[in-house]
């Protein structure tokens, strides 16, 4: 089982020509509102991948709430751990230009007030995997990670947005998931000086002991495991939105261990997965179903 301990939310998505530079306006045809958030994006991709999961976070009881856990009932996601409380539900006002690249401002609302008590309500230990992002409290997060450590389960961190973590969080993490950008603001953090993504995520798992991924974009993926580098590429797309890439590789990376895979084939599976997701607009919407990564990774050999 995975238990994704996160946000939910949901996106106003417009298509632009080029992301506004500070005091410019942009004119764009119209928008689209869909489901969000990175922990509701991950609980899909690891549901859509084939695992079952449980969402823990906070929603609020406004109009956006039923849109913000649609997709998640319909991919099966458990969803008997969301709260509803008296603040409004997290929006994400996302703006796509035509190289498909995004620009993201989160209103955060609900997801402010998740705490770790709600993840200490759910029934989980040794076979299975929390997985964490950075869009609630960082002090619900950590403890989090402190919480599943003593129970026995998986941990995995994804660091978006970027952002230090402590030293313990660390020491006690099991998997640390970052892009490029977040890869060298951890590691400066952490007291590890490195020019290259790649680099901080050796040191970090030298240092720490933790595995660390670094998604590379269309470059594929590297992670660092007991030492050992593991690479795998991406898949050959030409991207419509990048939106919820990282989101798609991290649920369905979880949900290869789940299923018991291997680290470097559980690495293949969240590089297609984010592939995939860059062919489709929007964040829940454009994540990939099991059958898909299949298809993906058929010819993948580990």
């Amino acid at each position: 089982m995975i238990i994704v301990f996160g946000s939910i939310g949901v996106d106003l998505v417009t298509r632009v020509a080029h992301i506004p530079h500070p005091g410019e306006t942009v004119l764009c045809e119209g928008y689209i509102v869909v489901p969000g958030s990175k922990g509701a994006n991950q609980a899909v991709a690891a549901a859509r991948a084939g695992s079952s999961v449980v969402h823990v976070a906070s929603c609020g009881n406004d109009g956006f709430a039923p849109l913000a856990v649609s997709t998640m009932k319909e991919a099966g996601v458990d969803l008997t751990h969301i709260a509803s409380i008296d603040r409004p539900t997290a929006v994400a006002l996302i703006t796509v230009d035509d190289k498909a690249e995004n620009a993201i401002v989160v209103a955060s609302g609900a997801n402010r007030a998740t705490t770790v008590a709600q993840l200490e309500r759910v029934g989980f230990g040794a076979g299975d995997t929390v997985v964490l992002q950075r869009e609630i409290p960082d002090e619900a997060t950590f403890a989090a990670v402190a919480l599943a450590k003593a129970r026995g389960a998986r941990t995995v961190l994804n660091v978006a947005p970027a952002g230090p973590i402590p030293v313990e969080t660390l020491q006690a993490l099991d998997i640390l998931i970052v892009n490029e950008h977040e890869a060298l603001v951890v590691a400066r953090a952490a007291g590890i000086e490195v020019a290259d993504p790649e680099a901080a995520a050796q040191a970090i798992n030298a240092r720490f002991g933790c595995s660390a991924i670094v998604t590379l974009g269309p470059q594929g993926a590297v992670g660092w495991v007991d030492g050992v580098r593991r690479s795998v590429p991406a898949l050959a797309i030409t991207p419509v939105d990048t939106t919820a890439a990282g989101d798609s590789f991290t649920g369905a990376f979880a949900a290869a261990l789940d299923q018991g895979m291997g680290f470097t084939t559980a690495l293949a599976r969240g590089a297609a997965a984010g592939s995939l997701a860059c062919t489709r607009m929007g964040a829940q919407p454009s994540i990939p179903t099991k059958a898909e990564i299949d298809a993906a990774t058929a010819g993948f050999a580990a």
